[in-house]
């Protein structure tokens, strides 16, 4: 789930769980904070790394910048933390927007702080102020990500401002936008491990390709839990 809010509640948007659903999951959400992340990592199948506000730079030996917001130690610390241990253990995970840049982080790799200093303007990733829209992703052929959406050029929501800079240990990139920012990274030797840099949740409920992602997902996180086998 995202971080407290002003109200000291702790949100996430209604489409992760929608998504979840629709692609037959069980969806339990997870608060910021937890400290049983042994517990959880026994009791789930898989794990989405949800979106949300920036990582602390200092995380990455990164710098601070204007355009950073909801910055969360109690959330950054969790998620790194549970992060590392969804590495260790190989447990399926789906990271999305935020979730790539963690999982990037975790595997000692970097961001670019704020996009638009590094890439231009040429590919709107967020529209100002902070709001989400819609640019073509291209998807690499042969790879994990490309099989299971079976469609290598669509339409994608795109809510971020932040992206990979240096790649973390391992990490294959699958994806890029026309600008060059990464879009989608997966970790060939985990048994289950694809990250995508848009929000694949916002669009679920009309776009097939975007809900193939969760449906693939939950099917291989219940023939990795019952079988044990790689899908």
């Amino acid at each position: 789930m995202y971080g407290r809010d002003e109200e000291n509640r702790f949100p996430l948007p209604a489409e992760y769980v929608d998504s979840v659903r629709r692609a037959g999951g069980l969806p339990l959400l997870i608060p910021p904070g937890e400290s049983h992340l042994e517990l959880l990592l026994e009791t789930l199948d898989g794990i989405i790394l949800a979106g949300g506000g920036d990582i602390d730079p200092n995380l990455y030996g990164g710098k601070m910048h204007d355009s950073i917001y909801l910055l969360d130690t109690e959330r950054d610390r969790m998620e790194l933390d549970l992060t590392k241990m969804i590495l260790e253990s190989q447990k399926p995970t789906l990271g999305i927007c935020r979730g790539l840049q963690m999982i990037n982080i975790a595997l000692g790799g970097t961001l670019y702080e704020h996009l638009p200093d590094h890439f231009g303007e040429e590919v709107s990733h967020r529209l100002p102020p902070r709001k989400w829209t819609i640019h073509p992703i291209k998807v690499d052929p042969g790879n994990r990500l490309a099989g299971m959406l079976g469609e290598l050029e669509f339409d994608a929501a795109s809510w971020h401002h932040q992206a990979v800079r240096k790649l973390g240990r391992g990490l294959a990139v699958t994806s890029r936008a026309a600008d060059g920012v990464i879009e989608a990274v997966e970790l060939p030797d985990h048994p289950w491990l694809i990250a995508v840099q848009w929000h694949p949740e916002l669009t679920t409920a009309s776009c097939p390709i975007q809900q193939g992602l969760f449906d693939t997902f939950i099917t291989d996180v219940i023939k990795l839990r019952d079988h044990g086998t790689k899908p």
